[in-house]
């Protein structure tokens, strides 16, 4: 039997705050690299954040079948969002 897990904007870095460059604006979903039925194993990257002075790829911390992708490209997230659910064995 499989279980669901929920796949989250991960926390920021502490750098962002002290120096302020790299969260200047929004943080924006650039692109999103999967989609629903997809085999994702643990670090395969899932969609690229832009924050205006960098785009930063976030992995999955977990292998599983992609069941539903939650954002989209253009999207404004926040940390701790919801990117996607997997079903993992």
């Amino acid at each position: 039997m499989s279980r669901l897990i929920e796949i989250r904007i991960p926390i920021y870095p502490d750098c962002w705050e002290t120096c302020g460059s790299c969260a200047a604006g929004a943080v924006v979903i650039e692109e999103v690299l999967v989609k629903p039925g997809d085999m994702l194993q643990r670090d395969d990257n899932v969609i690229v954040l832009e924050t205006g002075k960098i785009a930063l790829d976030i992995p999955s911390p977990h292998a599983g079948r992609v069941v539903e992708v939650m954002v989209k490209a253009g999207d404004q997230v926040a940390e701790g969002a919801l990117i996607l659910t997997l079903a993992a064995a």
